[in-house]
């Protein structure tokens, strides 16, 4: 299958011969997430000719700016369903065979394709080129497999498999390394020891590295999908806290929105510092202020500032009714807030692959040690179920045998 998808990825990126300029993939969680946060990742190494569109959300906002730019003999479409049931992703599959269709699209088998295992229900859409996976493959563990065709069409065959053998890197490492030099199951540990021996009730990701501007967004449901469970493996309630909060922004970004909490706020805060070495632009000058700053936030974290040093500076904006002292209270950063640095020497589909897979080892690492199951996602269920009872009741407006609340809510939406 990999070889397959390779090859059919390769006949993408000829243009000249496919005629294709955009790709569009049409997903959601982990048939999203993955391919939305490497394509921007491995930027420079992205066909020059092509340009990458994700849509997930079922909220037409979503896909009508997607579709407004675009020419249908210009595009291909992924539809990336594991069973080609999923609501939302079928829901924006209609829509943009709808538009494809209606704006003059001739043939659907040439510019839609599906990552999916159910080849009957692709075919019946209009369908002919499906590359499968297994059923047990979870959508936030899926990259690696057909999920990643949206990627293997953006950077081609050679480097798609250097992303795979990045990752079997770090499979390697994490099933050999010794417990003291294991990167994943130390940092799992570490995940451990803040969430239930801090009492750290969250995670702030900050990749110093604009291409990973998605990557906190898939760490969230890599680590909150995986280990958001309050009973273990038996069923039986767990008494202590899992899976943090995981949240983020690149830097510097994230110093001028949230960072102020992060140093002087009333909750300690672990924060993860991703810094790459090289750049892969010619802005040196740029890079070097961007890993100073990265450097000097975690400094400032570990060290912050004493009142008598706040004592002695000058604070030019400070207000001129208030006294020294009290400004230098204000000045004043507690320090001892902790802070991992994660340093690549350059972002390749290489060392991204490890990346990624050293994530997923650290999350199987606190999930053992938590005694859950991190490959199920039972919570995600019950909202599917109440939306397709409520979806004709929109329309309808039954309200027969609905709590009071949802009750209001729906007429409200219909008046």
């Amino acid at each position: 299958m990999l070889d397959a998808m390779l090859a059919y990825a390769e006949t993408v990126r000829d243009t000249a011969a496919s005629g294709i300029r955009h790709v569009v993939n049409i997903g959601i969680g982990g048939s999203d997430l993955g391919p939305q946060m490497a394509v921007p990742a491995l930027d420079a190494f992205v066909h020059p000719g092509l340009q990458f569109h994700f849509v997930a959300n079922v909220d037409g906002h979503d896909i009508t700016p997607v579709l407004r730019g675009l020419k249908p003999a210009e595009t291909l479409f992924i539809v990336a369903s594991k069973t080609f049931t999923t609501q939302e992703t079928m829901a924006n599959a209609h829509a943009a065979r709808a538009w494809f269709l209606a704006n003059g699209g001739t043939d659907t088998a040439k510019h839609f394709v599906a990552t999916t295992t159910n080849v009957k229900a692709a075919a019946e859409f209009g369908i002919t080129t499906t590359f499968g996976f297994w059923d047990w493959v979870g959508g936030r563990y899926s990259l690696w497999s057909a999920i990643g065709l949206p990627l293997a069409i953006a950077i081609g065959a050679e480097h798609f498999r250097a992303l795979l053998a990045g990752a079997h890197a770090m499979d390697r490492h994490f099933a050999e390394a010794p417990l003291g030099k294991n990167v994943p199951a130390l940092l799992g540990l570490l995940d451990v020891w803040y969430r239930n021996f801090h009492r750290f009730t969250s995670r702030s990701v900050a990749p110093y590295h604009q291409g990973l501007k998605r990557l906190p967004a898939y760490l969230q449901q890599l680590e909150m999908e995986s280990n958001g469970k309050r009973v273990d493996l038996e069923g039986a309630p767990l008494p202590f806290g899992t899976s943090p909060v995981v949240w983020g922004e690149p830097g510097t970004n994230g110093q001028h929105a949230y960072f102020q909490m992060l140093h002087q706020g009333s909750d300690v805060i672990p924060v993860e510092f991703i810094l790459v070495k090289r750049p892969t632009h010619a802005l040196a000058e740029l890079h070097a202020k961007l890993l100073a700053n990265g450097l000097a936030q975690a400094q400032a974290l570990m060290l912050g500032k004493t009142t008598g040093q706040a004592m002695g500076e000058r604070a030019p904006t400070a207000s001129k009714q208030l006294d020294a002292a009290t400004i230098a209270k204000h000045r004043t950063f507690p320090g001892n807030r902790p802070s991992t640095t994660l340093l690549l020497d350059q972002l390749t589909p290489r060392s991204l692959g490890a990346l990624i897979a050293m994530y997923e080892h650290r999350v199987f690492t606190s999930g053992a040690i938590w005694g859950l199951n991190s490959f199920d996602q039972w919570g995600v269920e019950l909202g599917k179920a109440l939306a397709s009872d409520l979806l004709p009741r929109l329309a309808s407006g039954d309200a027969a045998g609905l709590d009071a609340s949802t009750a209001g809510l729906l007429e409200r939406l219909r008046s």
